[in-house]
């Protein structure tokens, strides 16, 4: 693979990721996982299937916990529109969601093997920062072949990218429920260089569209909040803390 853009944690908003879609050079997607926990989660996950080969997908901590609610189990997922989107879930995409592999590893060109995940490389629900202790950084990253010269992965909707331990760890942010900023915000790895990109779009008219094709009861509550980025990034990050320590 010679260009590829990463697109972590669409959480189920199909305008949002649309509008990646239409950005020239979006070709080959990985796609980070937390695919389909919002308000169209089955319209964002036939858009995908749609993509065929085009697509790498990577299993996220969302995606693991809508199997398990469409199955009729529990989970301690915060979000209330969880148990709503998992009973939107045709048969074929709960069988989807569950075979998902995590991590996965792709050779890319010019940067070698590279790791994909959602949380960290071991846990799909772990919690790393931009800032956390090089110690934790350590601890995270201990175990992995030494030809992994770079990692990416999602879980925390926030962008970045950083050295640790001689890896370059990158984060998308999130496509579908930013912090920080409004926009749908992914990454593009080309000739060995890490772009970190976001895609306006209209917020209005995406939320309108949603309206008219969600169900969820609380949709323009839920539109209004996280397509607008009401939680700020140091809101975002006070929340992480406590989890991403050692």
């Amino acid at each position: 693979m010679a260009t590829i853009a990463v697109l972590s944690d669409i959480h189920g908003v199909l305008p949002a990721l649309d509008a990646v879609l239409a950005e020239p050079g979006v070709d080959r997607l990985v796609v980070t996982g937390d695919i389909a926990a919002g308000p169209q989660p089955a319209q964002v996950l036939d858009r995908l299937i749609s993509l065929g080969d085009r697509v790498v997908w990577v299993r996220g901590n969302a995606d693991r916990e809508l199997v398990a609610l469409a199955n009729g189990g529990e989970t301690a997922i915060p979000d209330p529109i969880a148990p709503w989107a998992a009973s939107q879930l045709r048969p074929d995409h709960v069988d989807l969601l569950a075979a998902l592999p995590h991590p996965v590893t792709l050779a890319v060109e010019g940067f070698g093997k590279v790791l994909f995940c959602h949380g960290t490389p071991r846990d799909d629900d772990e919690v790393v920062l931009v800032d956390s202790a090089p110690e934790r950084w350590a601890d995270v990253l201990a175990g992995l072949p030494a030809d992994v010269s770079t990692v990416v992965c999602g879980h925390t909707h926030m962008p970045f990218a950083r050295l640790a331990h001689g890896r370059l760890v990158v984060n998308p942010g999130s496509v579908g429920m930013p912090y920080g900023r409004p926009g749908a915000h992914w990454a593009q790895l080309s000739d060995g260089a890490v772009t970190l990109r976001r895609t306006t779009f209209d917020i209005d008219r995406a939320r309108a569209a949603i309206r008219a094709d969600s169900s969820y009861p609380d949709v323009d509550e839920w539109t209004s909040y996280f397509l607008n980025a009401r939680a700020s990034d140091t809101e975002a990050l006070a929340a992480f803390r406590p989890r991403s320590v050692l």
